[in-house]
């Protein structure tokens, strides 16, 4: 066997620090065995983490949902996320924090896993469709799958199991779109694999609503308080496939992603088929966002 050559990222796994290539849980997890735990997914800028707090209160009730008993509090957890940025030496970066149910027997009965495994990884990524996405923007497709109704699954939680997700995904690949856009099962648009979608006509943003099927997106809420302050009007409601098509300007919202624009939906141009400058003007000000200390928590100190 040849020598593994240790890269300088490190993993935080329950309190220890692994290089990523020792980061390992066990197989009888059941975060593994059965998508049982949930993640929250946030950005670093500059030496302050966005809205944390926001992210860690949301973790928080993901896991009582799920009656989930993270063995950390919401202090511990965050001085937890603020000391990998510090051992991995990042100011900018992607955070992936994970809680799984932990190791258990082979069964989807959850009380045979005695403790929770918490997980951190912080990686200088860039935007998850790529850097030109931000200029140029992104085509989408208007996939088959269905998002999961929300009397089967609440997208409420941010849940390991994302195949739903990954189904739409792979459609979207094999019809050469850049990413998927899923409908609810009545037929109105629900979201995309990970982002929020919004539209802008005649004055109006619209954004789908929690009947939908989708997650209450961070960014999605930063985006709904900055277009207010732009005095633009602001509605969450049922969109349907005809109206996205036919709107002026259509973006996605997520942290991974941040804010992007489309230009085409089943390759149909979206309005003139560039980049709005509605969208151009909204991603403006949440880059202002980011960067304003006033949103964020600084690596450097300790989080209370």
């Amino acid at each position: 066997m040849g020598v593994i050559k240790l890269s300088s990222t490190l993993v935080f796994i329950d309190g220890e620090f692994y290089p990523k290539e020792h980061a390992k849980i066990s197989v009888y997890d059941h975060g593994l065995l059965y998508g049982d735990g949930i993640y929250e997914g946030m950005r670093c800028y500059s030496g302050y983490v966005f809205q944390m707090n926001e992210h860690l209160e949301r973790l928080m009730k993901s896991a009582k949902s799920l009656r989930i008993e993270i063995p950390y509090n919401k202090q511990e957890i965050g001085e937890f996320v603020l000391e990998t940025l510090r051992k991995n030496r990042l100011n900018n970066a992607y955070i992936r924090l994970l809680v799984t149910r932990g190791i258990g027997a082979i069964g989807p009965d959850p009380r045979s896993c005695k403790r929770p495994s918490l997980i951190i990884i912080v990686e200088d990524l860039p935007n998850v469709h790529g850097t030109d996405a931000l200029t140029k923007g992104i085509s989408m497709a208007i996939v088959s799958i269905r998002r999961d109704a929300i009397d089967a699954t609440s997208h409420e939680i941010k849940s390991l199991n994302y195949l739903n997700s990954i189904q739409a995904k792979m459609e979207s690949i094999q019809y050469n779109a850049d990413d998927a856009i899923l409908l609810d099962s009545r037929g109105f648009i629900s979201e995309s694999p990970i982002c929020n979608i919004f539209i802008y006509s005649n004055g109006e943003i619209a954004t789908p609503h929690s009947g939908n099927g989708i997650l209450l997106g961070i960014t999605r809420q930063n985006v709904i308080e900055i277009a207010k302050e732009m005095g633009l009007s602001v509605v969450q409601r049922d969109i349907t496939p005809y109206e996205l098509i036919n709107a002026d300007e259509v973006f996605i919202t997520g942290t991974h992603a941040e804010i992007v624009g489309v230009t085409k939906v089943n390759n149909i141009e979206i309005g003139s088929g560039c980049v709005g400058e509605i969208t151009k003007q909204i991603m403006s000000r949440f880059r202002e966002r980011t960067l304003n200390p006033k949103f964020g928590t600084p690596i450097e100190k300790q989080f209370v």
